[in-house]
C-alpha cells in the first residue's frame, strides 16, 4: 500500500510506528496487568502531533484523514486502549470543539488538548441509553434568572473521564426561550473541579485494561452560556463525531490484527512439530492466507473511505461498513492467532489474547455490530428498523 500514500503520510506513519514500538510497547504488559494508564502518554502523543491531527490550526498539524488512519493503525498495533485514548481526544473532544464551538472555545481548549496538557472525554452514552442516544436522560435546564445552565445526569463507559480536564457533554436542553417546547440535544464543555461534577474510575474490566475508563455524574452543575457549543443544535452533532471516531477505529483494529498475524506467523515458523516448522503444514498456511486477505482488504477499504473523506464525499454509511467489517475480521484474526499458539496463546507475554479481549469491546463501542447492520439496512431498503 505504500505507493498509495503521500510522502507526508508515510513520514507521519513511520514516526508514529517508531514511537509506538519503542515507547508504548514496553509499557503495555504492566498497564494491562495492573489496569493503569501512564498520563505521560498524552504528552508524548501531543509532541508527535498525533492529537487532533486533521484539524487546521490551533497547534494541530492539519494532516489528511488517511494520515489519521495510519496513526490509529500504528497505535492499536500495540494496544486498543492506547488508540482509544488517542481517538477520544482527537475525534470526540477536539473535533466537536473545532466544528461546533465558538472561536473563544477553540482558542481556549484545542491548543492545550493538542499538546496533551489537557485530557478530554466525550459524554454521550448513559446507563440506560447506549445504542439509543435519543433516549438520554441528562438534562441541561436553563435558568433565566441567572442566565445559566444546570446540568444533571450521568454518563457511563467514558474513556479518559477519571483523568479528564475537559468534558464534552451532550444533554437535552430544557427551558431556553429560543427552543420553545422543543428539547434539542446540545453540547456543553465542562471542566474538572466544577461543583457537582465527578468522574469515578470503573474497576475490574477484562478488556482495554491498559486505558482508563469511568463514569460521569452531574448534580446540578452550573455553567454559563459560554460553555455551550453554539453550533451543536441536534443529535446530529454528536453522531457526526462518532462517524469520525468510527473511521479511525476501522484502521486501528487492522493494526491489532496485523500484530496478531505476525506474532502467529513467527510462532509457527519457529516451533517444530514432527520434524519441521508448524508453518510448513497445510492448515496453518490456509489460516495465515485467510488472515492476510482479511487484513489487506480491510486496510484497502479504510484507505478508500479516508480518501473519500478527504475529498468531502464520505458519508456515515460507508464508515459503518468499514467499522463493522474490520472489527469483526480483526477479532476473527486475533482468535485464530490465539489458537495457532496453543496453550501459550493465553499468556499475556504472547500478546494475542490481550488483543482479542480488547477487540471484544472495540466491536461494541462507537456503535455495536448490530447497529451498524441496521444503519446499512436503512440505506439498502429506505426503511428504519431501529424501533
Amino acid at each position: 500500500m505504500d505507493k498509495l500514500f503521500t510522502d507526508d503520510e508515510k513520514m507521519i506513519r513511520d514516526s508514529m510506528r517508531t514511537y509506538c514500538q519503542e515507547k508504548l510497547q514496553p509499557r503495555i504488559l504492566k498497564g494491562y496487568r495492573e489496569e493503569t494508564f501512564d498520563r505521560d502518554i498524552m504528552y508524548e502523543l501531543g509532541e508527535l502531533g498525533a492529537l487532533g491531527p486533521t484539524i487546521e490550526g490551533y497547534g494541530c498539524i492539519g494532516a489528511s484523514n488517511v494520515a489519521y488512519g495510519l496513526l490509529t493503525r500504528e497505535c492499536e498495533r500495540v494496544d486498543s486502549a492506547y488508540r482509544s485514548g488517542m481517538s477520544v481526544q482527537s475525534s470526540l473532544v477536539m473535533y466537536p470543539i473545532s466544528l461546533y464551538g465558538s472561536e473563544e472555545q477553540k482558542q481556549k481548549y484545542i491548543p492545550k488538548l493538542a499538546t496533551g496538557e489537557f485530557i478530554g472525554c466525550f459524554g454521550l452514552t448513559e446507563p440506560d441509553a447506549g445504542s439509543n442516544p435519543s433516549a438520554m436522560a441528562t438534562r441541561a435546564t436553563w435558568d433565566s434568572a441567572t442566565s445559566t445552565w444546570s446540568l444533571s445526569g450521568s454518563k457511563m463507559w467514558i474513556t479518559n473521564s477519571p483523568l479528564a480536564d475537559v468534558f464534552v457533554i451532550w444533554a437535552k436542553a430544557v427551558g431556553h426561550p429560543d427552543h420553545g417546547d422543543k428539547r434539542p440535544v446540545c453540547g456543553f464543555i465542562l471542566e474538572k473541579g466544577m461543583k457537582g461534577l465527578t468522574a469515578p474510575k470503573i474497576e475490574g474490566k477484562l478488556s482495554l485494561r491498559g486505558g482508563i475508563t469511568g463514569s460521569i455524574s452531574m448534580d446540578e452543575v452550573r455553567v454559563g452560556e459560554e460553555h455551550r457549543m453554539p453550533l451543536a443544535k441536534s443529535l446530529g452533532a454528536p453522531l457526526s463525531c462518532l462517524t469520525k471516531a468510527r473511521y479511525g477505529i476501522s484502521w486501528g483494529v487492522m493494526g491489532a490484527a496485523e500484530d496478531c498475524f505476525f506474532r502467529a506467523r513467527d510462532y509457527q515458523m519457529n516451533r517444530n512439530m514432527f520434524g519441521k516448522p508448524i508453518a510448513g503444514y497445510q492448515i496453518p498456511q490456509d489460516r495465515m492466507a485467510n488472515m492476510l486477505i482479511d487484513i489487506n482488504f480491510g486496510l484497502m477499504a479504510s484507505y478508500r473511505v479516508g480518501r473519500m473523506m478527504d475529498e468531502g464525499i464520505g458519508n456515515p454509511e460507508i464508515v459503518s461498513m468499514v467499522k463493522k467489517n474490520n472489527c469483526a475480521k480483526a477479532l476473527d484474526v486475533a482468535r485464530v492467532a490465539r489458537d495457532m499458539m496453543g496453550g501459550n496463546g493465553v499468556s499475556d507475554e504472547y500478546h494475542v489474547m490481550r488483543h482479542s479481549c480488547n477487540l471484544e469491546s472495540v466491536k461494541t463501542y462507537e456503535g455495536t455490530d448490530t447497529m451498524h447492520s441496521l444503519i446499512l439496512g436503512r440505506q439498502i431498503t429506505g426503511l428504519q428498523a431501529f424501533s
